[in-house]
């Protein structure tokens, strides 16, 4: 673990660097951050970091981060536990979007465990933070395991029921080109699920089959043909860990396993918000699916003293 940056309220940001099992991947300990992504052989990183803190405050706030201690959307910002109400703080049209300015992502995540090539970070959240119940606490354990894959777990307890989603956000480009144009993309769901104009979940599970989101066999990322920023459902309710999707870019493959019930996939297309080229890289977030308070249908975002979360997903690469 050695020094990154400072903060702007004075906080010490470290970086932890695993390694083995042929890969190298550098952690952010502002936000649990998945840094850096390397193959072994390879020199270029295949996600998309920034070696500028001040990034991570702005455009980039959400690249890489665990996003908690609810990802992507809550529509009117309220939500009912238990028959009682709980107002949020709008801040994506009339929807809260990724937690809202008291997010994991960015919270300095205490090291509870390091070794060369597993790391352990948690951060607390106290009761009412952002409107959300309950004293939690969320944990995210990084490790590397042979052959080239890197796997995280997320944890999460609580001392009252709550809603509780959240997502590694990382940003990937296999290629390390400008853009993710002609990288090949396969996810292995049965349904997405439509957005509105303010991209909440219309409540139709659609089918993939002969849809414009049919991504079961491998199908080049063509940017806007069609947008993608929408939740690929992978099962009802969480499941034993399983392949669900595949990408492939300039020689490299990656394929995530997860038990996540969801996969959001967004094309990226507003990166030049942060210096960088409109699509510059694929943001993939094992999930819930969205937007679960209003929907009865969709696997519940609940969780209870009795009953916390535990999600694990894995990155597994290989080279051509």
């Amino acid at each position: 673990m050695t020094p990154f940056a400072t903060d702007e309220q004075g906080r010490a940001v470290h970086r932890l660097l695993l390694s083995g099992a042929g890969l190298s991947v550098d952690l952010l300990t502002r936000g649990s951050i998945l840094h850096a992504v390397r193959l072994d052989g390879l020199e270029r990183n295949l996600t998309i970091g920034s070696d500028d803190l001040a990034a991570y405050d702005g455009a980039m706030k959400y690249f890489g981060a665990i996003i908690g201690p609810v990802a992507n959307r809550i529509a009117g910002a309220r939500a009912t536990i238990d028959g009682a109400e709980y107002r949020f703080t709008a801040n994506h049209h009339r929807a809260l979007l990724h937690s809202g300015r008291h997010g994991t992502q960015f919270k300095i995540w205490e090291v509870i465990e390091e070794t060369a090539d597993t790391a352990t970070l948690a951060v607390d959240l106290p009761d009412g933070a952002d409107g959300f119940p309950g004293n939690r606490r969320i944990s995210a354990r990084w490790s590397l395991r042979a052959p080239a894959t890197l796997r995280l777990e997320l944890e999460a307890t609580t001392d009252e029921p709550t809603l509780m989603n959240p997502v590694n956000h990382s940003y990937w480009n296999l290629a390390g080109t400008p853009t993710i144009e002609g990288q090949l993309l396969r996810v292995a769901a049965g349904h997405w699920l439509p957005t509105d104009a303010e991209s909440l979940p219309t409540g139709e599970i659609a089918p993939t089959p002969g849809s414009s989101h049919d991504f079961r066999a491998p199908r080049a990322i063509t940017p806007g043909a069609p947008p993608l920023d929408h939740n690929f459902c992978l099962s009802h309710e969480d499941a034993e860990l399983r392949e669900v999707m595949e990408m492939i870019g300039g020689g490299v493959t990656m394929r995530i396993a997860t038990t996540a019930p969801g996969l959001q996939v967004y094309d990226g297309r507003d990166a030049d918000r942060a210096g960088l080229a409109p699509y510059a890289g694929l943001a993939i977030e094992a999930q819930r699916w969205p937007d679960a308070p209003h929907h009865p249908a969709f696997p519940t975002f609940r969780i209870t003293p009795g009953a916390g979360f535990r999600q694990v997903t894995e990155w597994r690469f290989s080279a051509d």
